[in-house]
């Protein structure tokens, strides 16, 4: 059994990654610089050979593999390397798509600040990354690292979106969009092995026993991160009451929801990850009912299960794979920036899809059809349902959104709620990125979001996830 961790550290940490508060995720581990993390300058012969190398490709397997908690030393130490070995490369291919982008955007103040600290979190790591983590002593000093990684980067988003909105006179839409979907993707996977060692390390110390004991039966079916017996049912009715409140707070009424189809069902899945998108699709779903008149008509959300089958055609394993570039791994904006031609292009992302493996062809997963009278979505908003909305903005919305202006831009309490990553309630407000982001966190493991829009009736949202599989107990 691994010693006792500093009190700090424990009982922040618990709070943030507790089913129980899982979805309020508030950000941790503020005093950590305090205890003085061992930093190495970063040159740019370091920033070019780590981005020089490719990207692991990360599946729902890489994250349970070291076993079930609480782990044995050898578990833990081989978290720590498996974490080590793939987190500085990609550190250092953010910091060099950054570098990529047009020299006036990258030195707005937002983007710089970003780039500052992806610089901070891989002069953390390159202390570590010339050996192996051998002992329990150097495993702790390491998970400090992993939360300083973690919550130097928790507004990310936020500032990002707040950057291309100021330099947006400086870059094209379609260049900013290529980029976000890349970086904000890559990001996801980042973040994840990050918090997956932090919450194996935490999971395996005797302070669990600090949780309540109806917490602690629920803490059971975790996996650091992964819950192995998630049911989307309840996230669905979580999320309906934090979005039917603030309706009822904006417009007095709420719509119902009727959950139906299979609501027993549990697979394998990120649950912060299912309670974003859920809140960004009931978001919509409510707003759009509400605002149609239709409150007194039922959103219908049906739970189907995703077949349990083994996959032997070629074809649709390949359909299947999880690449790299889906994972924002293959840095193809960045080389926009840099003048590679398309060949280029093409060859870097064939070379780098050879390193892809595909998920367990048994994986189970889940199907979850989202259904309201809302009106639908007209038919010139419909092509653009997956922008970044700030790159349709005109110049009075753009200023107001700046300057954190009210709900006639759009900046009401709905668009407010947050999503996974520690941004804080109103940091993302307006900027819209939900539905893009939303489908982000859907497809890194080879799910997806599709919407079919009735106008003048209503709309299907199609919310597909695939799971990590049977873990072993």
């Amino acid at each position: 059994m691994v010693p006792q961790r500093p009190m700090i550290i424990q009982s922040q940490f618990l709070r943030h990654f507790c089913p129980r508060h899982t979805s309020k995720a508030a950000p941790f581990l503020r005093t950590r610089r305090h205890r003085g993390i061992h930093t190495a300058t970063v040159t740019d012969n370091d920033i070019t050979r780590l981005a020089s190398l490719p990207l692991h490709p990360l599946t729902l397997a890489d994250l349970v593999k070291h076993g079930r908690p609480p782990l044995t030393t050898q578990q833990l130490l081989a978290s720590s390397n498996f974490t080590l070995s793939i987190l500085p490369a990609r550190l250092a291919h953010r910091i060099q798509s950054l570098r990529n982008l047009p020299f006036i955007v990258v030195a707005n103040p937002h983007i710089s600040k970003i780039h500052s600290n992806y610089l901070h979190s891989l002069s953390t790591l390159l202390p570590w990354a010339e050996h192996e983590i051998k002992t329990l002593e150097e495993e702790i000093r390491f998970t400090e690292v992993m939360a300083d990684l973690v919550q130097t980067h928790s507004n990310t988003i936020s500032i990002l979106a707040r950057g291309f909105l100021e330099a947006r006179k400086y870059i094209s839409p379609s260049d900013v969009t290529q980029f976000l979907d890349e970086h904000l993707r890559a990001r996801i996977g980042t973040r994840l092995i990050a918090e997956q060692h932090l919450a194996l390390h935490f999971s395996s110390q005797p302070h669990s026993e600090l949780m309540h004991p109806e917490q602690e039966e629920e803490y059971r079916g975790f996996n650091g991160v992964i819950d192995t017996k998630l049911r989307p049912a309840r996230i669905i009715q979580h999320c309906e009451n934090i979005v039917g409140e603030i309706c009822e707070l904006k417009y007095g009424v709420r719509p119902h929801v009727n959950i139906n189809g299979d609501p027993d069902y549990t697979f394998a899945h990120v649950p912060v990850h299912l309670e974003y998108i859920i809140t960004e699709l009931l978001k919509n779903a409510f707003r759009a009912t509400i605002e149609n008149g239709k409150e007194k008509e039922p959103i219908e959300i049906t739970i189907a299960p995703l077949p349990n089958e083994e996959v032997s055609d070629s074809n649709e394993r390949s359909r299947i794979e999880i690449r790299n570039r889906d994972q924002g791994n293959t840095d193809i904006a960045s080389r926009v920036f840099t003048g590679h031609n398309d060949e280029s292009i093409s060859k870097a992302t064939s070379s780098y899809d050879q390193q892809i493996r595909p998920l367990a062809h048994s994986t189970p997963g889940v199907t979850i059809r989202i259904r309201d009278r809302g009106g639908g979505i007209s038919p010139e908003n419909y092509a653009r349902i997956w922008d970044y909305s700030f790159t349709t903005f005109n110049e009075d919305e753009a200023s107001h959104s700046l300057a954190g202006g009210g709900s006639s831009s759009g900046m009401d309490a709905l668009n407010a709620i947050s999503g996974p990553g520690g941004d804080g309630a109103n940091s993302l407000a307006g900027l819209g990125y939900g539905l893009p982001l939303g489908r982000a966190y859907a497809e890194y493991f080879g799910g997806g979001i599709n919407v079919q829009s009735l106008w003048g009736w209503g709309t299907d949202v199609f919310l597909r996830l695939r799971g990590v599989g049977r873990v072993e107990e």
